[in-house]
């Protein structure tokens, strides 16, 4: 049996295959985007850009025409492209000779003393149970929003750092020296959070990073308690985030599948709480397991002194297959019994998304001819309806219809 079987250290084989996996996702990040492995985002049709600033295209091609605003790329064929730098400085153009504020610049409005009469919205995605849909939601939502004019803030809380590999920054090379939310939070000399902020390719859109340096909280605050330093441990994130309060309409915070110190002083920072369901009996059981330990924990909270409320709470269904008769009956299971707090749209399960995902994009990222038009427009209408329908919620929060 011996000399079938050699022992192994399992550290050793682990390590190995940590570096010989990061080097190959470095490698493949190089092939994907090269000379310098930067990302940069996709150009817009005409219509598409139309779309997103909720104008007519004639209109677009008339400012085009009276060379007012910046100039899209025109191909052989007369069409127009435009970049996202190009929708952005089109926003900022129209918004000037707007009708009522925020027509193309939606988020938060200035008060007369300079500061800002609506709050800062703070959304925390989470579930505890892996394959929800989590950061899939998180990295579109905070795109879609940037893509709609709003000041956008993505913090990746999950030690996994999957949104962070979505927007191009690899954990293993590019944050070798710290630069993720802890360096912001943690108990010995925190660092100003603007220091971890990072631009992305998208404008409107920053990014802080996570890896798994993130799991030193849920390490120090256990010592930090018992040797009474932790002081309010829950509102961490909450007081890091009020340093760039004004820099931000929307700050969305893909959060640790676990519900551990992380995720607590998370949910005490969030405005608003965004709960992903796969509609299927497991998940939904995993869901309920969830929620009791949520309310215990939040009960806790409180009980020191935090205030526990949110402008609002909604479960949003994802993976969702309208052909799937089991999944229909989960999903008519919740929307009974908890009402209009289950979002109207649901994030359909579609292999563009999963697709996307394999060259670590979006599907707002990639070009609507990697797949065949039917699949990806079902796709992208899908996302739409759900985070157009988070953004409702937003302006209702700010006292707008």
């Amino acid at each position: 049996m011996d000399d079938l079987f050699q022992r192994e250290d399992l550290n050793a084989v682990i390590r190995e295959h940590s570096e010989l996996l990061a080097n190959q996702l470095h490698a493949q990040g190089e092939s994907l985007f090269p000379p310098n492995a930067d990302k940069t985002m996709r150009t817009f049709t005409s219509g598409e850009a139309a779309q997103l600033l909720g104008v007519n295209d004639s209109y677009l091609r008339k400012l085009h025409l009276d060379g007012k605003g910046p100039k899209p790329q025109v191909t052989p064929g007369n069409r127009r492209h435009y970049s996202v730098q190009d929708i952005h400085d089109l926003r900022h153009l129209l918004e000037k000779t707007a009708r009522k504020p925020g027509d193309y610049l939606p988020g938060r409005r200035k008060s007369p003393d300079g500061g800002y009469d609506d709050p800062m919205q703070i959304i925390g995605v989470m579930n505890f149970k892996g394959g929800s849909g989590k950061t899939t939601t998180s990295a579109h939502l905070a795109q879609r929003l940037a893509l709609r004019g709003y000041r956008v803030l993505a913090i990746d809380l999950d030690p996994q750092a999957s949104l962070t590999a979505l927007h191009g920054v690899q954990p293993e090379y590019d944050l070798t020296d710290g630069g993720t939310l802890y360096d912001a939070i943690r108990y010995d000399d925190p660092a100003p959070i603007a220091s971890v902020i990072r631009k992305t390719y998208i404008p409107g859109l920053d990014l802080i990073p996570g890896n798994l340096e993130l799991m030193e909280f849920e390490h120090d605050t256990p010592r930090a308690l018992a040797q009474g330093n932790a002081g309010l441990f829950f509102f961490r994130v909450r007081e890091a985030l009020a340093q760039v309060d004004d820099d931000y309409d929307v700050v969305v915070i893909d959060c640790p599948p676990q519900l551990g110190f992380l995720t607590m002083s998370a949910l005490s920072a969030a405005t608003g709480v965004l709960v992903t369901i796969h509609p299927e009996m497991l998940d939904v059981m995993s869901m309920s397991q969830f929620l009791r330990m949520t309310a215990d924990l939040m009960d806790v909270i409180a009980e020191s002194g935090a205030d526990m409320s949110h402008d609002w709470m909604r479960y949003l269904l994802t993976r969702y297959e309208s052909t799937d008769a089991p999944q229909n009956r989960i999903t008519a299971f919740l929307r009974t019994m908890y009402g209009d707090k289950v979002l109207n749209a649901p994030m359909l399960k579609s292999t563009a998304i999963s697709d996307a995902g394999l060259t670590k994009q979006t599907l707002y990222e990639v070009e609507r001819s990697a797949f065949t038009r039917a699949t990806y427009d079902r796709a992208v209408e899908s996302l739409n309806a759900v985070n157009d329908e988070i953004a409702e919620l937003i302006q209702k929060t700010w006292g707008r219809t």
